[in-house]
Parts: C-alpha cells; structure tokens; sequence
C-alpha cells in the first residue's frame, strides 16, 4: 500500500478483474482492505 497516495485502481492478479472504489471512498483500500489507506489514517486528503 502506497503511503504518500492512493491508488485509484487495482487489477487481481487471480482473476484480471479491474477494482475501482466505491462511491464515496478516494481508492481500492478505502473500499475493499480492511484498514483505510495511509493519508485517510494521517487524517489528509486521499488525492
């Protein structure tokens, strides 16, 4: 996981399925990890 941004899309290595956010979330590990991203944790802007 990326510390100084957010990543917007991620692609599974399993499937090939592209991952995008969901409504509302700023990137892929807003919406689908089980932690927010770094920036959203430091309590700064995502993107």
């Amino acid at each position: 996981m990326p510390t100084t941004a957010c990543q917007f899309f991620y692609q599974c290595d399993n499937c090939k399925h592209l991952l995008k956010p969901k409504e509302g979330d700023c990137c892929v590990y807003c919406s689908y990890g089980n932690v927010a991203c770094p920036p959203i944790q430091e309590g700064t802007n995502c993107c």
